[in-house]
C-alpha cells in the first residue's frame, strides 16, 4: 500500500476553475478513471478521473472551490503494490503448496459455457477504439440533434455518425476510420465538447479468422480483467454523480447547469434556482431556461431584468384558418439575440450614398480575367476592403465594450463578417484579416462562406470573432434599412439596392450610380463625429477605389 496525492490535470489553460460537484467520498473505492469531481469554467464543465485506482484516506477540496492545474485534490490509499504481490502469490502458490490446486481447477470447469461471450469481448478489448469528439473550433458544449448509426452497424471511415448543433451551426461528425459500431456513448439531445467520448469502434470489418481468436484466447487473461473495469466505468460515473446530486438539480446552495445554460440565463436574467431540472440526474438545460421565460410571460410577468411587459397571447383561428409550423432552432436563436441586442443597445443608424459609377467600370473590366481565375468579382469584395480600411482609420468602431462596462477593448486585427440568408435562417460568416488580402482572395473566400452557410457546414469558429458586419440587401430592393448591431460589435453597415439617380456635378446633371448605405452604431461608445468620419471615409474609397492604396 502506497499513499498518492492526486492533482488537477491539464484542463486546457483554464484557471480558478469552480469545484461544482464532488463524487467520491473518504473511504470510497475509486477504480482507475473513475470520475472524482466535476469543474467548471466560465467555458466549459469537465470531469476530472482517478489516474490510480484506491481508497480515498482524506478529501482536499470542498464544493466551490477554485482550482488550477496542478491543484491537490485527495490523497489516496493505492492499491497498485497489492495487486503485484496477489499476482506472485498466485503464481507461486500451486507450486510451492500443492493444496491449494485442487481449488482453482474447478473453476476452469464452468468456463466453457461462457467462453463464447468471453473470447467475444477478449477480442474487442483488443481492437476496440474510442471514438471522441473532435476539434470543434469552440470549447462551448454543443447539442446532439440527430444519431446516424446503431450498434452492430458496419462504418466505413468518413460515414457520418451523428450530427451537433450549436448555437450558429451544426455539422457532421465523420468515422475516422472503418470497423463495426460496438456502443454509442451519447443519445439525443445530450451536450458534447472537444475530446468527449462518441462511441466504441471495432477496427476489425466483418468476421474474425478462427485463427486469430485461438492466437489471442493465451493474451485475454489482462484485457478480460481489464474490461469489466472499462466496462462499469461509465456505471460508477452515472452512479457517482446521482448520488453527489440530490433531486431536484440542487447540491445545498448549488445549481446543477453547465457554462451554456448559466450564460443563457444570465442574458433573460433568470435566477437558475427557480428552474426545474429536465435533464439527467435533473439538471437544468437550455429548453428549462426558455420554457420558464415562457411560462412567465403567459403569466403576464415581465422577464427578470427587463421590466417589459409580454405582448398578450392571440387565438388568430378564431379569425379564419391558420397554419402554425415550429421556428427553426436557427430562427429562434436569431430572434433571442437580435431582441437582446436591441434591448441593450442604444442604437442610431446614419444614411449615406456612395456613387460606384467608376466602380462599377472597373470591375466590368475585370469580368474576363474573374472567369479566368474562376470566381465571380461582386461589389462585396471593394466593401470589405473599403470597411478594412476605415476601420484602420477610426479604431472606435473597431472596437467592444468590456462586459462589466468600465473599460473599452480596442482590435488590431480586422475580422468582417457577411449576413447570409439561408433556408435554416440568418447566418454570419467571419472573414478573417480583410486588411491583409486583396480583391481576388476576398472573392473567393466569400462565395465559399456563403455557399457553407446555405449548405449549414459553417464551423462555429467560421462564425466568431467579427469586429464589424455587412449586411446587404443586394438586389432584393429598398432605398435604405435600420441593421440592428451585432454586438458585442459597435457598428454595423446597411447595403441596398443600386439606383441609378441624376447627380448634380456643377455644370449639369449626369446619371450616376449611386448605392445607398446606413451604418448603425452602439452610442455607448460610438459618438456622431466618430460615425460620420467612418461614413465619409467609405464613401469616398467606394467612389474612387484608388484611394484604397492610400
Amino acid at each position: 500500500m502506497a499513499k498518492e496525492t492526486l492533482t488537477v490535470p491539464d484542463i486546457g489553460g483554464a484557471e480558478d476553475a469552480e469545484v461544482i460537484e464532488i463524487y467520491v467520498s473518504v473511504g470510497d473505492r475509486v477504480e482507475l478513471e473513475q470520475s472524482l469531481i466535476a469543474l467548471e469554467s466560465d467555458k466549459a464543465s469537465m470531469e476530472i478521473p482517478a489516474e490510480q485506482a484506491g481508497t480515498v484516506l482524506e478529501l482536499l477540496v470542498t464544493a466551490g472551490d477554485n482550482l488550477a492545474e496542478g491543484a491537490a485534490i485527495l490523497v489516496l490509499e493505492t492499491d497498485g503494490a497489492a495487486g503485484a504481490d496477489t499476482e506472485v502469490e498466485a503464481a507461486v502458490e500451486p507450486e510451492s503448496t500443492p493444496e491449494p490446486e485442487p481449488e482453482p481447477e474447478p473453476e476452469p470447469e464452468p468456463e466453457p459455457e461462457p467462453e463464447p461471450a468471453e473470447v467475444v469481448v477478449s477480442e474487442s478489448a483488443a481492437v476496440e477504439q474510442n471514438v471522441v469528439v473532435p476539434d470543434l473550433g469552440t470549447p462551448d458544449a454543443v447539442e446532439v440533434i440527430e444519431i446516424m448509426v446503431a450498434p452492430g452497424d458496419t462504418i466505413a471511415e468518413g460515414d457520418s455518425l451523428l450530427v451537433l448543433e450549436s448555437d450558429k451551426a451544426s455539422m457532421e461528425i465523420p468515422a475516422p476510420f472503418a470497423g463495426v459500431l460496438v456502443s454509442l456513448a451519447v443519445g439525443q439531445g445530450s451536450e458534447v465538447c472537444q475530446g468527449d467520448l462518441i462511441a466504441v469502434m471495432s477496427g476489425v470489418e466483418g468476421e474474425p479468422a478462427p485463427a486469430q481468436r485461438a492466437e489471442s484466447a493465451p493474451v485475454s487473461a489482462p484485457p478480460l480483467a481489464a474490461a469489466p473495469v472499462a466496462a462499469a466505468a461509465p456505471a460508477v460515473k452515472e452512479a457517482a454523480a446521482a448520488e453527489a446530486s440530490p433531486a431536484g438539480g440542487h447540491r445545498g446552495a448549488e445549481i446543477y447547469a453547465g457554462p451554456a445554460v448559466r450564460k443563457l440565463a444570465r442574458e433573460f436574467g433568470v435566477d437558475l434556482s427557480a428552474v426545474k431540472g429536465s435533464g439527467p440526474r435533473h439538471r437544468i438545460l437550455k429548453e428549462d431556461v426558455q420554457s420558464f421565460v415562457k411560462s412567465s410571460l403567459r403569466g403576464s410577468a415581465p422577464v427578470a431584468g427587463t421590466g417589459i411587459p409580454p405582448i398578450p397571447a392571440v387565438d388568430f383561428a378564431a379569425f379564419g384558418e391558420v397554419d402554425i409550423q415550429p421556428l427553426t432552432k436557427m430562427d429562434k436563436l436569431t430572434a433571442a439575440n437580435m431582441q437582446r441586442s436591441w434591448l441593450n443597445v442604444p442604437h442610431v443608424t446614419q444614411f449615406d450614398e456612395a456613387d460606384i459609377t467608376d466602380m462599377e467600370i472597373f470591375r466590368a473590366e475585370l469580368k474576363a480575367e474573374a472567369t479566368q481565375r474562376g470566381v465571380k468579382l461582386t461589389p462585396l469584395p471593394f466593401l470589405l476592403k473599403a470597411c478594412a480600411a476605415a476601420l484602420q482609420d477610426n479604431p472606435r468602431l473597431n472596437a467592444s465594450l468590456a462586459a462589466d462596462g468600465e473599460n473599452i477593448v480596442y482590435k488590431h486585427y480586422v475580422h468582417i463578417g457577411m449576413a447570409v440568408a439561408t433556408p435554416a435562417g440568418l447566418m454570419v460568416p467571419v472573414i478573417r484579416d480583410v486588411d491583409q488580402k486583396n480583391l481576388w482572395e476576398l472573392a473567393a473566400e466569400t462565395a465559399e462562406l456563403a455557399q457553407k452557410a446555405k449548405e449549414r457546414k459553417l464551423k462555429p469558429n467560421e462564425m466568431q470573432g467579427g469586429c464589424f458586419t455587412i449586411s446587404s440587401l443586394g438586389g432584393l430592393g429598398g432605398t435604405g434599412f435600420t441593421p440592428i448591431v451585432n454586438a458585442p460589435e459597435v457598428a454595423i453597415l446597411g447595403v441596398s439596392k443600386l439606383a441609378v439617380k441624376p447627380v448634380w456635378n456643377g455644370e449639369d446633371f449626369q446619371p450616376r450610380k449611386m448605392l445607398p448605405l446606413s451604418l448603425s452604431y452602439d452610442h455607448r461608445s460610438v459618438n456622431g463625429a466618430d460615425a460620420g468620419g467612418y461614413m465619409t471615409q467609405v464613401v469616398s474609397m467606394l467612389a474612387d477605389i484608388r484611394r484604397l492604396l492610400l
